[in-house]
């Protein structure tokens, strides 16, 4: 297919509105299968010359379990996983800090699981017509009007729609062109001028298959996360999960300000393979329960090493006219809560229950949809970023008060409480409002989903036609 959609947009059209997403991230191929489900003609571009996510772990909740249910992947998903069942924290000697349960999946209905981000990218682009997939395909600007968006690209092709998701990550070409064009109109607010903050940097990666032998415990049916964390001479917490296939999945975090030697190390030092071993040479010997980093450094092929940085910020901006931004290009919050990928995800879900609901396809309902969208998710959103910033304290964190937050939490702060807060964050799960839910799980109570409006004005519809088609006499 050709990447300029000579469709010519009307200001009204009883079609389905034809939606452009620019990132094939997590959140915008999720996005991408939903809106084939609901039968919603898209189409992908992606700036990359090709499909190679970062090799970083990843851990997903019960909070978005069910829409994989839903859609007929949950099986596939847990193929390449592990439940998540215990957390336990160390000192860089390896001495015992804590430890943390999650919850049981009799509680809440799944397990969290974790696994390497590029399987999970691989099996849902697999779920994409090929034919609605672009790469190579750079935005340099975009028009929007009544009528229609348009696209251009840095290759001088265009593409045009009915309406523009950026799903595009932390640092959007979406969301930058928009904003220019909104800060020129004097209507964009002075908080989304601002930088991203720039708290931790982290290395990542995924071993080979790994000697059961030589690393006891990958065998194991599910996985424990061993987090340890250095004293005030290493600024530094190191991280490993064991994932299926033998493999260790690890990552080195340093917290910004603290060390002026590690601040230079991986602020400095350009993302090319001689400086990558520079970084990776100068923690070999930092301890963990399966040998010293090295160890795992010499099993894991550079290419699946990734350089990450640790932002956050809440844009009030989400959405201007036919465009809406999803996932890290809306709210980039801190990996500490292992909720990124999470609310990219759930970002799609809603935004295509919104999408589904539009009709006829004019400017007013796509504005209103998009409205809709950002009131139903922006409560939820807001809420997790103090939750991430105090999880980010207490695992990466080595200022004095930090180290101090540290220790009340894992040895004072009742356990209770911590299920309580667990219990509370896990009962939200939306699922797609066109498509058959996914069965109940778990004895918790879940937050009520709003239900489809085009649905149910189809349902008052067909009960209208019943009540009025005439009675047959006998």
């Amino acid at each position: 297919m050709s990447t300029t959609n000579e469709r010519n947009a009307s200001t009204k059209s009883d079609k389905s509105p034809h939606v452009l997403i620019a990132g094939a991230g997590l959140g915008g191929l999720f996005l991408g299968i939903l809106l084939e489900r609901a039968n919603i003609p898209f189409e992908i571009f992606e700036r990359s010359t090709e499909m190679r996510p970062l090799g970083s772990i990843m851990c997903l909740s019960p909070n978005i379990l069910p829409a994989f249910e839903q859609l007929g992947l949950y099986e596939e998903l847990m193929s390449f996983s592990k439940p998540a069942l215990r957390n336990t924290f160390f000192t860089g000697d390896l001495d015992i800090i804590g430890k943390t349960e999650t919850l049981t999946s009799e509680a809440v209905g799944y397990d969290r699981i974790l696994f390497a981000r590029p399987e999970l990218s691989d099996m849902l682009l697999k779920k994409i017509p090929s034919n609605k997939i672009h790469l190579s395909k750079k935005i340099v600007s975009f028009d929007q009007n009544q009528d229609s968006v348009t696209l251009t690209f840095d290759d001088n092709t265009t593409a045009q729609g009915d309406i523009l998701v950026g799903a595009d990550g932390a640092h959007s070409s979406v969301r930058k062109h928009l904003f220019k064009t909104l800060l020129k109109q004097g209507v964009l607010p002075k908080a989304d001028t601002r930088e991203m903050d720039k708290g931790y940097i982290s290395l990542v990666g995924t071993t080979d298959a790994l000697d059961p032998i030589k690393y006891p415990g990958i065998l194991e049916e599910d996985s424990e996360s061993f987090y340890i964390i250095g004293d005030k001479k290493t600024p530094y917490t190191w991280v490993t999960f064991a994932v299926p296939e033998n493999k260790i999945c690890w990552s080195v975090i340093v917290q910004l300000g603290v060390d002026a030697t590690a601040d230079e190390q991986f602020k400095s030092s350009d993302w090319v393979l001689q400086e990558n071993k520079k970084m990776l040479d100068s923690i070999r010997h930092l301890e963990t329960p399966y040998g010293t980093l090295g160890d795992l450094f010499d099993v894991t092929p550079i290419e699946r090493v990734s350089k990450v940085y640790f932002e956050d910020q809440l844009f009030k901006t989400w959405n201007h006219g036919r465009t809406v931004l999803i996932g890290d290009a809306a709210h980039k919050i801190l990996p500490s809560s292992g909720s990124g990928a999470v609310n990219a995800m759930q970002d799609a879900v809603l935004l295509a229950n919104h999408l589904y609901d539009i009709y006829p396809t004019t400017f007013e309902t796509i504005k209103t949809a998009f409205n809709d969208y950002k009131k139903e998710r922006f409560i939820t959103i807001k809420d997790q970023y103090p939750q991430s910033h105090m999880a980010a304290k207490l695992i990466y964190g080595h200022t004095l008060w930090e180290r101090i937050l540290r220790h009340v939490v894992f040895n004072w702060l009742p356990k209770s409480l911590q299920m309580k807060q667990l219990l509370k964050d896990t009962a939200y799960r939306p699922q797609a409002n066109f498509l058959p839910q996914a069965p109940k799980r778990g004895t918790i109570a879940t937050i009520h989903q709003q239900p489809s409006k085009r649905t149910q004005k189809e349902k008052r519809e067909d009960v209208a036609k019943k009540d009025a088609a005439p009675v047959a006499s006998l």
